[in-house]
């Protein structure tokens, strides 16, 4: 293990068992980093603070951040997935996927489960037991099949309360709806009602129509013809909107199509959902920091079929690395098998890369524009500062402090003209002054460069620092003490949103609707935020612990043990030898009473 992991960290990681379950990665402050699921917990969680561990630098920003570990044991490996779904959802952890549509479509919900069952429309489907059709795109197909509903299947979608005792309205005269509010309604005939209208929602046209045709043919050999051609309308509404649906396909029943397109972190992953052979529905995900590619489609499908029922087969360009879990998995979301498979020719493979390239479509809508706006910022900021070349990476600092305390300082990195938040750093002031800003940029930007220069590493296109003449001579020095030449530096003051540039005396004014000075606002801005992000997490954490750190022995992981044991340092100083020799054990315990006890 490495030398630097926080005791607590070190503590937990000694008494992981060789057993499956999910694992909890918290901050210092206590918020959930990351849950996953593992097959033997203790080779798995270790893995992430082995010395040689190599990891992507998602990961090794997670892992640098790790103050606490959390542990749940469970009975099999299917359990632990089921478990890591339902704690992502709890937690919402920044570092796992979580997989959120780009649009909020409408669903229609029908709770089969009560006595007369309506169908509604609503915008997010819940784990509540109902059965939830959608989402439907545009979302006027789910107004106009809403509408249909009572017309053709006389099932009711109002929000009246069913208690037998209302006056029936203007549908039941207009034989559109059985009434049920004002007692009207026949439970089996409703019911059957029903079974149609969830044979219309789920696209299974054949077996309906099928039933609708028997019906209007028993009623036009009763004689009944006005409900003969209510039939016939209905079977003329379901043909009509199932010839809306855009593909067929001769073989292919009840199957989901996904695929995705990426470019860097950066994907766009897209859904089709096929029902007797035709796509009644899509879906599409974006990610700006996706999953790596080999777990992308374990990450992406356990989630989403966490809270949706999945078919009998689906189809993805490459398999899960964990097929066999996964589909054990989904198995008992269905209650019958399911198959995840990855073709490489025939009617599937055609499909799947229609797939593939509405999903590039939909990366395109998202990031492509932006990627464009953000070329057309860094031509426009390469012309206004003179520069020979279009500054593609740009490298931002500032310091944060409050009085000379905690002083910190970050670096954000921006590659055409968008964050690379990987590539973010944050520093903790060593040498300066209390309040001393232009030593505290002069040191950091000294640090920044003085590395890359040892390593060898490129260089970025352009420097911009958060401040004015003085902040932007602390970092040309610093550039200039370890040896960096020609790399260019300049500085955005806030008052008047002046760019000073080692170049010029007199400060630069863009335009103030350029491109331009909007991307080196964002920049700034964007470091200042990460600043202080940190700077108050660092600055809660000194002011809780400081009063235990001052005793010989205790440092700020143990000091932040006790807290969350005790509640408040008070209470860590008033509690016994005993109570504390449970919490960080006898040694640690002894030594905070001897010191207590020899203050005055």
């Amino acid at each position: 293990m490495r030398d630097d992991l926080p005791d607590a960290v070190r503590a937990t990681l000694d008494r992981l068992p060789a057993q499956p379950g999910c694992y909890l990665m918290r901050a210092a402050s206590g918020e959930v980093l990351y849950v996953g699921k593992a097959r033997a917990l203790r080779s798995r969680v270790r893995s992430y603070f082995q010395p040689s561990a190599k990891h992507p630098p998602r990961i090794a920003a997670l892992v640098a951040e790790v103050a606490a570990l959390e542990f749940i044991v469970t009975a099999s490996e299917i359990e632990a997935l089921v478990l890591e779904n339902n704690l992502i959802k709890e937690h919402r952890p920044r570092y796992n996927v979580l997989l959120r549509d780009d649009k909020n479509f409408p669903y229609l919900k029908l709770d089969h489960r009560a006595q007369f069952p309506r169908v509604v429309l609503v915008r997010r489907p819940r784990a509540d037991g109902a059965l939830y059709f959608g989402p439907f795109l545009p979302a006027s197909h789910a107004r106009r099949t809403l509408r249909m509903i009572p017309r053709f299947f006389g099932v009711a979608n109002c929000h009246i309360r069913f208690d037998g005792r209302q006056r029936p309205c203007l549908y039941w005269h207009l034989d559109q709806c059985l009434a049920p509010c004002a007692g009207k309604a026949d439970p089996d005939e409703y019911a059957e009602r029903v079974r149609q209208v969830r044979l219309f929602l789920e696209g299974r046209d054949t077996e309906l129509l099928a039933d609708l045709e028997r019906r209007m043919q028993e009623a036009s050999e009763a004689l009944e013809y006005e409900k003969a051609a209510r039939w016939r309308d209905m079977i003329r509404a379901v043909r009509s909107l199932g010839e809306r649906r855009q593909m067929s396909s001769v073989g292919l029943e009840h199957l989901d199509f996904w695929a995705e397109y990426r470019e860097g972190d950066e994907a766009a992953v897209e859904l089709f959902r096929m029902r007797e052979g035709r796509v009644i529905g899509r879906r599409e995900f974006t990610f700006a920091e996706a999953p790596e590619v080999e777990t992308f489609y374990d990450a992406v499908l356990a989630q989403f079929y966490a809270d949706e029922e999945p078919p009998p087969e689906i189809v993805v360009p490459r398999l899960p690395a964990d097929r066999a879990l996964l589909e054990q998995f989904l198995a008992q979301r269905r209650g019958k098998a399911v198959r995840i498979v990855a073709p490489t020719q025939g009617e599937r493979r055609r499909l799947l890369d229609l797939v593939a390239r509405n999903a590039r479509l939909a990366f395109e809508a998202r990031f492509r524009a932006r990627h464009v706006h953000g070329v057309q910022a860094l031509e426009e900021l390469r012309d206004g500062l003179g520069l020979d070349e279009v500054p593609f990476r740009i490298e931002g600092f500032d310091v944060s402090h409050l009085r000379g305390e905690q002083p910190r300082a970050s670096m954000v990195v921006f590659e055409g003209g968008r964050p690379k938040k990987a590539d973010y750093r944050l520093y903790k002031v060593r040498s300066a002054d209390p309040g001393d800003d232009y030593r505290a940029m002069r040191e950091v930007v000294g640090r920044r460069y003085a590395r890359l220069a040892r390593e060898g590493r490129r260089l970025p296109d352009l420097v911009l620092i958060d401040g004015g003449k003085g902040q932007l001579a602390a970092a040309r020095q610093a550039l200039a003490d370890v040896g960096v030449e020609g790399l260019p530096v300049i500085s955005l003051a806030k008052r008047e949103e002046e760019i000073f540039l080692e170049t010029s005396g007199e400060p630069l004014l863009l335009d103030r609707h350029s491109a331009a000075l909007r991307l080196v606002q964002q920049i700034r801005d964007e470091a200042h935020r990460f600043a202080i992000t940190h700077h108050r997490k660092a600055r809660s954490r000194a002011r809780l612990t400081s009063p235990l750190t001052r005793i010989p022995g205790i440092g700020p992981t143990t000091a932040r043990r006790l807290l969350e044991q005790f509640g408040s340092p008070d209470a860590v100083l008033a509690a016994s030898e005993e109570a504390l020799a449970r919490a960080v054990g006898p040694a640690r315990a002894r030594r905070i009473r001897e010191a207590l006890a020899d203050k005055p």
